[in-house]
């Protein structure tokens, strides 16, 4: 009795002695599942105890730097030794500060199917000997990913053999999905795996051995640290004892993340279920650490809320959502099963317009091309400024190295304008003639171009799979309201009398529309085609979230690994080409 009660008076002694800057814990989730898992159960222990906990989404490397800013206190995500070289500078100027060891026996490497494991893909020196039905392919997660960086550079290397393959950089998500859709047509895939993720439920997978050069030893054996910036446990010493405290099991976080990522649950509910169902390690984590707001070590141990009614209002209202996203899931399960052949067969069309536009490209020699852009920017706009601007700036992409980025970047572009065109032209146009399909279209317009981008990439994910098809289908919804509505803006502007003069002369309705309302709609016709240019470039960056290259992949690359020079060059060279696009499509003035 004594010996907890001195315990106790030591914890408000240290919660009392914290500033009031202390009541704020910034948290750092690098998107990981087993890292939102922990990241939420920490968040939600600080809650109780009286804190206000903040997460924000970073990358490892931009996490890194922004606690050595002091932007972030806290993460829990250090998984080691993979992430030895990305911590090591911070370590060394000791602006970050290791606290303890909160998971051990963890795994980080690649791994395949057990199909393909028992066909004979069992070590990473085996890959190269599966490289035609793996398509030369290795999915990975994120750009800037320290497992990325690993496989990129045995890629560079050519270790195993692998000089020939090339990394899908997307996200874990788009990556699973990608494994999901390989599995289901018992399709090989080599993919970046760890344990542990509830993949290791869902997927019967196998860690492939002999990659102790590039992930170290036993599979990638890991651990997963708590950092904190530096001087954080002296100046907030009741959070840095419940950090001290803080350890989990692969079991536990295995729980957790399998009722997010199978039972739906967001991190949060997610977490506090797992703290209610474990009051006896919740006890252990809590020793010594004290509560705030009249609160009391029980009632954060036994989940009670405090504040009435109100404070337990919105907590309520959350655990009873409508059902809008399951049913969302259930309908897209729904067109994959019974319209997945069509979605396949437009998958196949697609990518094979984008797969000859691109080999044509990457085909011709980088001099005609140049010279063959400058002589288009004469013929188009007369202009012997801009078609030395254009071909000085090809040169300039070209020396920054970004040129084969360019051509993927430009044949996405094309392709997805070509497409905007075929259905937005004719579309604008019955909407010109119908006001009555022009009002049901404003609606599904309005909803495509504010829909945040992200939304509806998930859906083509999904039915699609990684690659250049999901971003070339959400670059064409987003673009493609432009070329409706300026279309149908055109047609619906033709004047009155010049419409009234073709009927006066005999005109049809397609002679009317050749020779009168087109021409008279083609300056807001290719206006639109303009925007849909533009808009499509504008999507590059979402398009390498899904794996579809070209200048997306080293813009988030350096965001991710916080590399300005490379940010700014790549920036520059997206820049340079938008330019270059609007100033040599721009309508010419007579």
């Amino acid at each position: 009795m004594l010996a907890a009660t001195l315990a106790s008076t030591t914890a408000r002694a240290a919660a009392v002695s914290e500033p009031a800057s202390c009541r704020a814990v910034r948290l750092a989730d690098v998107g990981w599942t087993d890292v939102t898992a922990t990241t939420a159960v920490l968040s939600a222990l600080l809650r109780d105890l009286g804190y206000d906990a903040h997460t924000t989404l970073l990358s490892v490397p931009v996490t890194f730097a922004s606690m050595k800013r002091g932007n972030i206190d806290v993460f829990l995500g250090n998984w080691m030794p993979a992430q030895t070289s990305d911590r090591r500078p911070y370590l060394e100027d000791r602006s970050i500060e290791v606290v303890r060891e909160n998971l051990s026996g963890a795994k980080y490497t690649l791994a395949v199917p057990a199909y393909t494991y028992a066909a004979g893909l069992r070590d990473f020196a085996d890959i190269q000997h599966f490289g035609a039905a793996l398509h030369h392919t290795i999915y990975g997660i994120e750009a800037g990913n320290d497992g990325n960086h690993h496989i990129l550079r045995m890629i560079q290397n050519n270790d195993f053999g692998l000089g020939d393959f090339r990394l899908v950089e997307s996200s874990e998500q788009g990556m699973l999905g990608e494994v999901a859709r390989a599995y289901a047509a018992h399709a090989p895939i080599v993919f970046l795996a760890w344990d542990p993720h509830p993949m290791n439920i869902q997927f019967d997978l196998r860690y492939l051995a002999g990659g102790d050069s590039a992930f170290g030893p036993n599979y990638g054996g890991a651990s997963v640290l708590t950092l904190t910036r530096a001087g954080y446990l002296a100046q907030c010493p009741n959070v840095g004892r419940l950090l001290q405290n803080l350890q989990f099991t692969t079991g536990g976080e295995s729980e957790i993340m399998q009722a997010m990522v199978a039972g739906g649950q967001p991190p949060e509910v997610a977490a506090r279920a797992w703290l209610r169902a474990h009051p006896t390690t919740v006890a252990l984590w809590l020793q010594g650490v004290a509560a705030s707001g009249g609160r009391t070590a029980g009632d954060v141990r036994s989940g009670r809320s405090v504040g009435g009614i109100g404070a337990q209002f919105e907590p309520w209202v959350a655990a009873h959502k409508l059902p809008v996203g399951q049913a969302m899931e259930r309908g897209i399960d729904w067109i994959k099963r019974h319209a997945g052949s069509l979605f396949a067969l437009i998958a196949a069309g697609v990518g094979v317009m984008i797969a000859a536009v691109s080999g044509l490209l990457h085909a011709l020699p980088a001099l005609p091309v140049i010279l063959g852009a400058a002589g288009l920017a004469w013929l188009l706009q007369r202009s012997w400024w801009l078609t030395s601007f254009v071909a000085a700036a090809l040169l300039f992409i070209m020396n920054q190295g970004y040129w084969q980025q360019t051509i993927d970047t430009l044949s996405l572009v094309f392709v997805s304008t070509l497409l905007s065109i075929l259905i937005g032209v004719p579309l604008g146009i019955a909407a010109g003639h119908h006001p009555r399909l022009n009002a049901a279209l404003r609606p599904a317009l309005d909803l495509m171009q504010t829909l945040p981008t992200f939304v509806y990439l998930i859906p083509t994910l999904v039915l699609f799979g990684l690659g250049v098809v999901p971003a070339l289908i959400s670059t064409v919804i987003f673009a493609l309201p432009a070329a409706i509505r300026l279309t149908q803006l055109g047609i619906a502007s033709v004047p009155r009398a010049l419409l009234e003069a073709g009927e006066a002369f005999g005109a049809t309705r397609w002679q009317l529309l050749r020779k009168v309302e087109l021409p008279s709609a083609a300056p807001l016709i290719l206006a639109g085609i303009t925007q849909c240019i533009m808009l499509s470039l504008s999507m590059v960056v979402i398009g390498a979230l899904v794996g579809a290259g070209g200048l997306g992949v080293p813009v988030v690359r350096a965001l991710n690994t916080v590399q300005v020079g490379t940010g700014v060059e790549a920036g520059f060279v997206i820049v340079l080409l938008a330019v270059i696009l609007d100033r040599v499509m721009r309508i010419r003035r007579a």
